[in-house]
């Protein structure tokens, strides 16, 4: 299988271990190409009989992805629907793919990764940070929107209910040692033995029977209520915020004021309270 068609992300395999960087700079922005790029590794790897471990890492060390395109959401259909839809839109089935796919999934988390990024990385089998570089966050509803590509359905199931709600609304960003304490990253490791550990992990996965990794994974996944009916329910919810015209205007005054610059990424949440 070859992954040498993909412009945004560098991709090796080798030993059935597929190791994909995201380097999209300035700030890995979960835009439109990087998440059509997403979706066709995760297909790839998905058909790749020789798969059967994925490593997602980044190339920059500040940010594994910032979060969704502020811009792309602002060009979303603003449709009053009555009601959910049954199946799952686009990026609702990318990112649930890495959590069906029968291969193992891990998200090598440096840098931060916030909304969108938060959202994929949560749909993996397993997440390992850099516990000096690492954060974590949700800060969507301070743009009046909510966690609307699976964060709401997945950060509960991890975290619980009420720290869900801490970050979800408090739109914090959340360190890596509290993710770890919290259950929402596996394990919190120094820079110098991240990779380390992570390679030996995927390298010891890999040297396993195959159907046997589909197997657990599979098993795994059914000691879970169906994802499905809730990501549908909150697509709905969050298109929904968008016929909010002051959700319209704090999106596009997070853009006026900085938004989606390297910058002022580095901190949410010193940049939302320019918005009073």
């Amino acid at each position: 299988m070859a992954y040498d068609d993909l412009e945004v992300m560098k991709v090796t395999a080798a030993g059935g271990v597929v190791r994909a960087v995201i380097d999209h700079p300035p700030i890995n922005l979960l835009d439109l190409p990087l998440m059509l790029e997403l979706d066709r590794l995760g297909k790839a790897v998905e058909e790749d009989a020789e798969a059967k471990v994925l490593v997602l890492s980044s190339a920059d060390e500040q940010f594994f992805i910032a979060h969704a395109d502020v811009n792309l959401i602002l060009g979303l259909p603003r449709e009053d629907r009555t009601a959910p839809n049954d199946t799952l839109g686009f990026f609702h089935a990318m990112v649930d793919r890495f959590r069906t796919m029968p291969k193992a999934t891990i998200a090598v988390i440096e840098g931060r990764v916030r909304g969108g990024g938060s959202e994929l990385v949560s749909s993996m089998d397993m997440r390992l940070a850099d516990v000096d570089r690492a954060i974590l966050g949700q800060p969507e509803v301070a743009l009046g929107i909510i966690p609307g590509g699976s964060g709401t359905q997945r950060l509960p199931l991890l975290v619980g209910r009420a720290r869900a709600l801490e970050v979800m609304l408090g739109c914090g960003d959340v360190d890596a040692a509290t993710a770890e304490q919290w259950g929402w990253v596996n394990r919190a490791l120094p820079s110098h033995e991240l990779h380390a550990y992570v390679d030996d992990l995927a390298t010891r996965i890999a040297s396993f029977p195959s159907g046997a990794i589909a197997a657990a994974k599979a098993s795994a996944n059914n000691a879970l209520p169906d994802p499905v009916p809730g990501l549908c329910a909150e697509e709905w919810l969050f298109s929904r915020t968008l016929l909010d015209a002051q959700t319209i205007a704090r999106m596009q005054l997070f853009l006026e004021i900085g938004g989606q610059t390297r910058e002022a990424e580095r901190d949410l949440t010193g940049l939302y309270k320019s918005f009073s």
